[in-house]
């Protein structure tokens, strides 16, 4: 297997993770552990994904994980370490909140961190029926906000919900993204930033022509 680019951060994320016991990570993250080949599992959007600590790489046998895991590893590869090496063991509040109203939620509102939503309003407003399939296929489910709104599970300790409103003659389309708020127990706050681009991009490039 050839090697993956390196991102910012990501070498002291596999070093970190690697000195875990996998018990604890299971235990917090819900991730599956082999021991033989010292690999992590566990599902990110959908699919699933294989942490493997000896080579320090993330894999994935679905054209879409590989798209997840190569396409956007930017986002991806750090935002599943991070998970596994810092989730916690709660359960959701099920209270969403804007991630700008999260602790350090004003990263979010600062220049390229500001989340890429006129995209999911540019190729979905007219196009409800696309954003629901294309949302199932990445594992989520239809939610009922907005006029048409999806969950998605990133990880399983941190769901995501998109909202899109369709424009009219008045007003133009809008789209949310809406965490639970227990997200910030689970994630610092550039993380949750990744994760959320990460499950923006994808279901932008899903809808895009090859």
């Amino acid at each position: 297997m050839g090697k993956q680019m390196i991102w910012p951060g990501e070498k002291d994320a596999w070093d970190r993770l690697g000195v875990l016991l996998p018990d604890d990570v299971i235990a917090r993250t819900g991730a599956a552990f082999d021991q033989d080949g010292s690999n992590y599992k566990l599902t990110c959007l959908g699919q699933e994904v294989l942490v493997l600590l000896k080579e320090q790489k993330v894999s994935a046998s679905s054209d879409t994980g590989r798209l997840l895991i190569n396409g956007l590893g930017e986002y991806s590869r750090l935002s599943i370490l991070r998970y596994l090496i810092a989730a916690k063991d709660t359960s959701l509040s099920g209270k969403l909140v804007k991630p700008a109203d999260l602790p350090g939620g004003d990263f979010f509102l600062k220049g390229s961190h500001v989340l890429p939503l006129d995209k999911i309003i540019k190729q979905f407003e007219n196009r409800f029926l696309e954003f629901i399939k294309l949302g199932k296929a990445l594992g989520g489910t239809q939610a009922g906000y907005g006029d048409v709104s999806l969950q998605l599970w990133p990880f399983q300790k941190v769901p995501i919900v998109l909202i899109l409103w369709a424009g009219d003659d008045d007003f133009s389309g809008q789209a949310s993204l809406l965490f639970d708020s227990s997200c910030s127990s689970q994630m610092a706050t550039d993380v949750l930033w990744s994760t959320a681009m990460m499950t923006v991009e994808m279901m932008v490039k899903m809808n895009s022509p090859a």
